[in-house]
């Protein structure tokens, strides 16, 4: 089985979701699928929600915070680079040991956006993969070196947004 590597990035909403309904489908056909979250808080209703998809799909932040990195003060940003470097040892160590059959780094390309890594230390992690598995990446900003590794590019881009139309998680919580 040959895998692939496929990215999700734009400016729009919606990558996480697009990578994750990606998970569902292979996990539901009886495949392992681990996602592992970068630049996201630790606490979230959504995380809890996905817990009941384990053990086929697993979700993992290592960020300790309850705030978003990028609305981290800078002194905050410093004590969760030891925890975002957890989760790139984490990463290659799925890679390393073929621990499932898709893997998404969601957000990972935002580590290069905030200079935690570079553009090679993110080809030498994709370099891990074994040609059968899977791989999904996701942010906001593509490489153009990152780019050419990829077999399926994807840009998600808002056309139209306002207020009205964007799904409110409260009003469904109150029903």
């Amino acid at each position: 089985m040959d895998g692939s590597i496929q990215i999700y990035y734009g400016m729009g909403r919606g990558k996480t979701t697009a990578a994750l309904g990606l998970g569902i489908r292979v996990a539901s056909s009886g495949n392992q699928v681990i996602m592992v979250q970068f630049l996201r808080s630790r606490h979230s209703e959504s995380l809890e929600y996905l817990k009941r998809l384990e053990p086929e799909l697993q979700v993992f932040r290592f960020e300790s915070g309850m705030d978003d990195y990028s609305n981290l003060p800078q002194e905050k940003r410093k004590e969760q680079l030891s925890n975002i470097k957890s989760a790139l040892s984490y990463a290659r160590k799925v890679m390393d040991t073929g621990q499932c059959d898709l893997l998404i780094l969601d957000g990972i390309l935002g580590l290069i956006d905030f200079g935690i890594i570079d553009e090679q230390e993110l080809r030498d992690l994709i370099s891990r993969r074994d040609e059968s598995m899977y791989l999904v990446l996701t942010g906001r900003i593509l490489p153009e070196g990152i780019r050419d590794l990829a077999d399926c590019v994807y840009c998600i881009s808002t056309e139209k947004e306002t207020k009205e139309g964007m799904l409110d998680l409260g009003f469904f919580r109150n029903l």
